[in-house]
Formats: C-alpha cells, structure tokens, sequence
C-alpha cells in the first residue's frame, strides 16, 4: 500500500539526485508497473525531457546522466500537462498513464507509467497524489543539485542568459486564492536584459517586468544591480514609490558612467480589496481584458530607472473585478520584424487559457513570426484576478480546478 508519508520518508533517506528515481520505484512496486519514468519540464516550453542515468560509470559521473525530448504538442504527455488530469492511452497489451506534476501550478512534468492492466479509480487517485508529492520533491531537491536544472536545458545557456536566469523567480507560475499569475521570458540570441519577478506576502501580491536597455553582459549586469535592489527594498518593507526610488538610486550609481538605464513596472495588489498600485518607469503600458474585450492601460511614464529625475516616482490606482486579467510586456513583444503579430488579438485567443499557457502562446507566436530569432528578449506576465477570500482556492493534485 502507497502511503504519502512511506513515500517521502524514502525520499529524505535518498539522495537529491535519486528523488525522482525513488518516487519511480515506490510506484511500480505498489501498481506492479512496467516501467516509471519522469519527464521535466524544459525552459523552451515547446517539449519535455525524460531524464534517466546509465547504471555503470565509464569517463565522468556528468556522462551517466540521459535525456530524450519529448514534444508537447500532439501528445498525451502535453494534454497531462496543459489540462492538468491524468491521461490513460491503451496499447496492444499496456496501459500508457500520464500524470501531470505539479504544485501550485507550477508545471513541474509529467510522471509516466506502463501498466499491465487499465488502472481503477483508486490506482489513478494514488498516483495523483504521488505526482503532487513528486513535485514537492522535484522543487526541494534542485537546491542540492544541478540535475535538474541539467535536464531542463535543451540548448546550451550563454554566460548572459546563465545570469539572466538566475533573475528569474524559482516558479514561472502561482495560484493563489483570489489569483492566478504566470510569466514567461524568450531570450535573443544576444541576451537583452528582461526579467520578471513576484512575490506573495499575506495580503499583498509583489509583481514586476524589467528591460535593461542594451545586450549580452552589460544587460545582463545592469537588470542584476536592478533586481537585486528591488528586492532588497520589497524586503525592507518598503511601499512602492520608496522601491522604486531605492532602484533608481542604486542604478544610477552603478551605471552613471554608462549612460545606462532600464525601464519597468512595478505592482503591488490589495489581496483584500482588489486594488493594485502601479509605478511605470517608461515601460510599454499593460493590457486588461475584461468582457471579452482587450484594452491599454494608460499609464503616465515616469523616467526609467538610472536616469537623472526631476519628479518623485507616482502610482497609479487601478481596481480590479473578478475575471479581469493583465498582461504586462516588455518592448521585444513589440518587436519590429513581428509587425504582423497582433498582441491583443493573440491574448484574446488565449483568454480561456490558463496564464501559464497564455503567456507561452503569444510569445512562441512571436518567435515564429519572427522566423525563430528574435532581435530584443520577449517577456510576457499575465495575472487573472479572482477576487473572494483567500481559502476559496479549490485545487486537485496541484492545480486550480
């Protein structure tokens, strides 16, 4: 019998390396299946990676480690992992199950098992709950060890995109009671200095999206300086027009000699009432579609961050109803060799989407209509705003229903 606490005191007596590994055999012993793999997540967003290891060590401990992509699209493996419910797919003498892992939203992967038999309600309800767990797994364990993280690169990261990288947020989604919010960030060929960041307090949503003017290291370095200090004031506790403030000092002393400076938006939302605050320092205004209808909204530029004020930062007020999503970009989703992308018309397809998939389907259209290279990064936010009370969210193995 496959009990949750068996489960993770295997886990804690493993290795970090071998979690998934022993989460795998945990399953096939209580199930009887064939084979138990785990396929993580790449950063391409376009396929998964199934990550297993050679059982003998022949030039190095790195030359064990394996992977093989699987695509997402046109694959149970996708729809596990877009609609969030396991799916079963019947063979000749298997039964082929795909669970999705997550937590929070947070798309981790997709556990897969071959099974001798179609598997019962309590068979699929257990492996659900041993993929929720795997994920907590996964996200605890890559503090320990680059496996992971290994085994999310189909493509080789330059120095630039290695420190962009570690600008990001540790989860590219979260849901929350009264929210859902996901971000997504397609780097140039020549790194361009994007981010986004957020974070969750008790009452209180933390969100920005930042672009560093310029490419490769000196983007890279310039949104290093500017996202450290945003999160050293957010952690000072404090209130935004001081955050912002706090940033543009600490840039504009690092960068004077350079001329250097780096736009954005920063927001803070009332969990309670519903209300977000905005500073814009010349960033390209945030969408809102409400009623099925997309709209800019007008926001006043302040300068952007490094560069010599005249005026104190201001914040714009913005109340939010239930069922309101934002999107916030950066200018490489305005990019000029994508002209005939149209951003609102894109985001209004993907309204029944959840963020996560949402902010990946504008900005993989836009790669293509760039024809697979981009001149500037593109970086997309989206936040849905559900409003209620914050134990109103009602979940299944880690994910919003």
């Amino acid at each position: 019998m496959l009990t949750l606490h068996g489960l993770l005191a295997a886990v804690e007596a493993a290795p970090p390396v071998a979690s998934a590994e022993v989460v795998g055999a945990a399953l096939a012993d209580a199930l009887g299946a064939r084979e138990v793999s785990f396929l993580i997540a790449d950063f391409s967003g376009q396929s998964l990676i199934r990550l297993s290891h050679a059982a003998t060590q022949s030039d190095g401990a790195a030359s064990r480690e394996r992977w093989e992509a699987v695509p997402l699209v046109g694959t149970p493996h996708g729809r596990a992992l877009a609609e969030q419910r396991i799916q079963l797919d019947d063979q000749d003498a298997d039964t082929r199950l795909f669970a999705p892992v997550t937590s929070r939203g947070e798309a981790v992967g997709v556990l897969e098992l071959r099974l001798g038999e179609r598997p019962d309600e309590r068979a699929l309800a257990a492996v659900a709950d041993a993929a929720h767990a795997l994920a907590y797994v996964v996200i605890a364990n890559r503090r320990f060890t680059d496996l992971y993280e290994w085994g999310q690169r189909s493509m080789p990261l330059s120095l630039e995109a290695e420190i962009q990288r570690r600008l990001l947020p540790g989860s590219y989604t979260c849901e929350g009671g009264q929210f859902t919010l996901a971000g997504w960030l397609e780097p140039a060929g020549d790194v361009g200095g994007d981010t986004f960041d957020f974070s969750l307090e008790r009452d209180t949503l933390h969100l920005s999206i930042t672009d560093a003017m310029g490419h490769t290291a000196d983007a890279a370095l310039l949104a290093t300086v500017l996202v450290g200090a945003l999160r050293n004031g957010r952690r000072r506790g404090l209130d935004l027009i001081d955050q912002a403030q706090h940033a543009h000092e600490a840039l504009a002393e690092h960068a004077a000699h350079r001329h250097a400076f780096v736009t954005g938006q920063l927001v803070r939302i009332d969990l309670r009432s519903g209300s977000a605050h905005i500073v814009n320092a010349g960033h390209p205004p945030p969408l809102r579609i409400r009623d099925g209808r997309a709209e800019t909204i007008t926001l006043r530029p302040d300068t952007p961050f490094g560069i010599p004020r005249a005026r104190p930062y201001s914040a714009h007020e913005l109340e939010l109803l239930p069922g309101d999503r934002l999107v916030f970009l950066t200018d490489g989703m305005l990019e000029r060799n994508a002209a005939s992308i149209d951003i609102r018309t894109l985001m209004l397809e993907g309204k029944d989407m959840h963020p996560r998939e949402a902010v990946q389907h504008v900005v993989l259209a836009l790669l293509k209509a760039a024809g697979g290279e981009l001149k500037d990064d593109a970086t997309a936010m989206c936040v849905d705003w559900h409003g209620g009370r914050p134990g109103e969210r009602d979940t299944d193995s880690g994910a919003n229903r």
